[in-house]
C-alpha cells in the first residue's frame, strides 16, 4: 500500500511508465503519425536531450513493448496506443 502511494505520487502508472515515459509516447503517435521519427526530432518535441531519452527512458520503452527501434528511426507500438487510448491510423507512407 505504501509502494502504491509512493508510484502514484510519482504519477507512475501501473505499467511503471512515468509523465516523460508517455510524453515521449504521445509525441510519436500525436506529432509523427507514430513514426519512424528521430531520436533529435523526439528530443526536440518533448524537450528533453536525446542522449538522456536514448540512456534512460527509451531501454523502458523497448523492453516493455510500447516503442520500437527501427533503421528509418523510432515506432510507437500497438501497445502504446492502447495504453493511451489511442487509435492507430494507416500511415499515407505504408499505402504503397
Amino acid at each position: 500500500e505504501i509502494a502504491l502511494y509512493g508510484l502514484d505520487a510519482l504519477n507512475v502508472d501501473k505499467y511503471g511508465l512515468d509523465d516523460m515515459d508517455n510524453r515521449i509516447l504521445l509525441a510519436i503517435i500525436d506529432k509523427f503519425k507514430g513514426g519512424p521519427v528521430g531520436l533529435t526530432t523526439i528530443a526536440t518535441a518533448v524537450s528533453e536531450q536525446a542522449g538522456t531519452i536514448e540512456e534512460v527512458y527509451e531501454p523502458f520503452l523497448i523492453k516493455e513493448g510500447f516503442l520500437m527501434r527501427t533503421p528509418r528511426g523510432r515506432e510507437a507500438t500497438e501497445k502504446a496506443y492502447h495504453h493511451l487510448g489511442k487509435i492507430k491510423t494507416p500511415n499515407q507512407g505504408n499505402l504503397f
